[in-house]
């Protein structure tokens, strides 16, 4: 392991641009150091679903890079981190995870987070599904991945929205040994 933690966050232009934002403003508070990678859709998404701007997003993480940045250290398995969460993750870069296409930094570096054995979390973010969409989430499942719908637990008595994207977020951490102290266990 490094000297110190490293995690790669991908914000996709699924709806839910939320879970990537409060995912970074959660992990300010944790001894990790952050790597942002937006598309150019999760631009557009924040645009429509927040009033925040990218560069506000772009704060929120200690190193932000480019979506056309091929020559970042996270494209590089060399770069060393925990691993990668993608939230929201659209069924695109999902599906070209999934085939192994690079066509933009998110993209390669969840592929390198694979190739190189780390831990890959995508919140993948679409229903209803149909078979393309399954068959490459199991894919990416027997390649190591962790599929991880933003799916709202009610055991924990949410209240409010803010309450389930929490709880959300929380439970994503969890996968990375990292207690972002907003989970209700069950008990």
């Amino acid at each position: 392991m490094t000297e110190h933690a490293r995690l790669i966050v991908g914000i996709s232009g699924a709806s839910g641009v939320v879970y990537g934002v409060r995912l970074l403003e959660t992990l300010q508070k944790l001894p990790v150091e952050t790597h942002l990678v937006m598309t150019r859709t999760a631009e557009v998404t924040l645009a429509h679903e927040t009033d925040m701007k990218v560069s506000d997003v772009r704060r929120l993480a200690d190193v932000a890079y480019r979506i056309d940045d091929l020559a970042a250290a996270v494209s590089s398995g060399s770069f060393r981190t925990i691993g990668m969460i993608v939230a929201p993750c659209s069924m695109r870069s999902l599906g070209e995870i999934s085939h192994g296409i690079t066509s933009n930094l998110l993209t390669r570096a969840a592929d390198v987070v694979l190739k190189e054995r780390r831990r890959l979390v995508l919140v993948a973010r679409e229903t209803p599904l149909h078979a393309i969409h399954l068959r490459n989430m199991a894919t990416l499942a027997q390649m190591g991945a962790i599929i991880a719908p933003p799916v709202p637990a009610f055991y924990n008595r949410p209240q409010t929205l803010d309450d389930i994207v929490d709880h959300t977020v929380g439970r994503v951490l969890d996968l990375f040994d990292l207690d972002s102290g907003s989970v209700r266990r069950w008990s």
